[in-house]
């Protein structure tokens, strides 16, 4: 890399994977053929030609006349019409990715979402369950937490019921009878329509939100800048555990992290330096246990990704490895009678 640079690495690239390089077309296409001397074992595809194919239906229509054997990321219709269609499989895998809410202005006493009970409505409003079938099929893991539940540290933060009398009631015990607007939900444009739903929901009481979708380069530099306002529909699938997730979006001076609160930040300082595990265990426990009890966020869930495979796959490779997106490892790839 030092010698060559990104192009020439992109032109030859030196590796010690399953897999050579034949061509590469950055954003179009990448075929590779198997190394058969590959250390684990030899692949049983000899060939793969990977392509980015932007548009969802465009993926499935190419599944279906068998102009690709897996292909990734459907939601919502289409991800049922491949259910349905015969000799297609439907299959399910999950990263580290979960979706909450972020009220930006909780730490300002003139807004609303200062409110402990206005944070607690916004959630009590949302059916978790009836996105989660609307968009991945029922797939998804519903969560009440902002850390993936795979990671170390995890706590399990009791899930919110669904219950809009009692949200309009909460709304109406801190002032706002009539609901108030909450500006905007600004959010990466490919996750957009979860962030609608939850808008529709909040909306029907009382809590008035548009969307402000943004293409994801310029959703993460925003965020990271602090110039997202109101609410922000909230993601990351970077791998870690509990703590390098409260370091970049709760704790004090993190990256993506608004604002904090003495008791948190207290604690997020102290496992940072707690050599026992059980002990920093527990302190992480307890931060998390904070969060909920001041209902910082609005956690959603854990989205499932829905892919597809055709009648000629024999093992996928989907979902083999946890926490890892699509099919891995390559050389697990197998067609029918090979």
């Amino acid at each position: 890399m030092e010698k060559v640079g990104d192009d020439g690495f992109k032109r030859a690239p030196v590796g010690a994977g399953p897999y050579k390089l034949v061509s590469f077309k950055p954003g179009v296409e990448l075929a590779v053929e198997a190394n058969e001397q590959y250390w684990r074992k030899t692949p049983s595809v000899r060939t793969l030609i990977v392509r980015s194919v932007p548009d969802d239906s465009t993926r499935l229509a190419m599944l279906k006349r068998g102009e690709a054997d897996i292909v990734y990321n459907f939601r919502g219709a289409l991800a049922e019409e491949l259910r349905r269609t015969p000799g297609l499989t439907l299959k399910p895998f999950y990263i580290p990715l979960p979706f909450w809410y972020v009220f930006t202005e909780q730490w300002d006493p003139k807004s609303p979402w200062h409110d402990r009970r206005v944070r607690l409505a916004a959630n009590l409003a949302i059916d978790r369950q009836a996105i989660n079938q609307a968009e991945t099929l029922g797939f998804s893991k519903l969560s009440a937490s902002m850390i993936p539940q795979s990671f170390e540290g995890y706590w399990p933060a009791p899930l919110y019921p669904y219950d809009s009398q009692k949200a309009k009631q909460l709304l109406a015990e801190a002032g706002y009878p009539n609901g108030f607007d909450a500006g905007t939900i600004s959010v990466d444009a490919a996750n957009g329509s979860f962030a609608e739903a939850v808008a529709g929901y909040w909306g029907a009481v009382g809590i008035r939100a548009t969307l402000r979708p943004l293409e994801r380069a310029a959703f993460f530099k925003e965020y990271g800048e602090k110039r997202l306002k109101h609410v922000v529909q909230s993601t990351s699938a970077a791998l870690g555990n509990a703590a390098t997730r409260l370091d970049a979006f709760v704790a004090g001076g993190g990256l993506f992290t608004y604002g904090t609160y003495p008791d948190i930040e207290g604690l997020i300082r102290e496992q940072s330096t707690e050599l026992d595990r059980g002990k920093r265990e527990a302190i992480l426990h307890r931060v998390q246990q904070l969060i909920h009890e001041k209902v910082m966020y609005a956690p959603l869930m854990e989205p499932a990704i829905l892919a597809g495979y055709g009648p000629r796959v024999a093992e996928s490779a989907i979902g083999l490895i946890t926490n890892m997106a699509a099919s891995a490892p390559y050389e697990e790839l197998r067609l029918k009678g090979k």
